[in-house]
């Protein structure tokens, strides 16, 4: 089982920020900047870690929840746009990173995390909560 599946699961705290029946969506918490999120699939086991092996109706319940969580981040951010990255190498569960963007240097995954407060990481998760129209 992987870690974020016991996200999923209520096992390990996070700052979610979305949830329908298929997807979950809550901050990255060594974000690149503020409002990084990351849109997973609730997935049996064992779970796929690489997006192109997910079914067809796994992958369009994902992108199409993520393009939701997207425009919510852009709204509570106020960010230029939103840039995605699906890598797949940190964790072995398909997810997408949604990362703020306000310049292309905001997306390199060189650059230093940020280190933020619980409280802040809980008032950024809710204004992108509020923002999200219902999944």
């Amino acid at each position: 089982m992987t870690i974020f599946t016991r996200i999923i699961n209520g096992e390990i705290p996070s700052y979610k920020v979305a949830e329908n029946e298929h997807c979950y969506a809550f901050l990255d918490i060594n974000p690149l900047v503020k409002g990084h999120t990351l849109v997973i699939p609730k997935l049996p086991e064992p779970e796929a870690d690489y997006i192109f092996d997910l079914d067809d109706d796994t992958y369009q319940q994902l992108t199409l929840f993520a393009k939701k969580v997207a425009a919510g981040i852009k709204q509570a951010t106020g960010c230029k746009r939103v840039g995605v990255a699906v890598l797949g190498m940190e964790v072995n569960h398909v997810h997408i990173h949604l990362v703020p963007l306000n310049s292309e240097k905001d997306m390199l995954f060189t650059n230093p995390k940020l280190q933020l407060p619980a409280d802040e990481m809980a008032q950024i998760a809710n204004s992108i909560a509020q923002a999200i129209d219902p999944v």
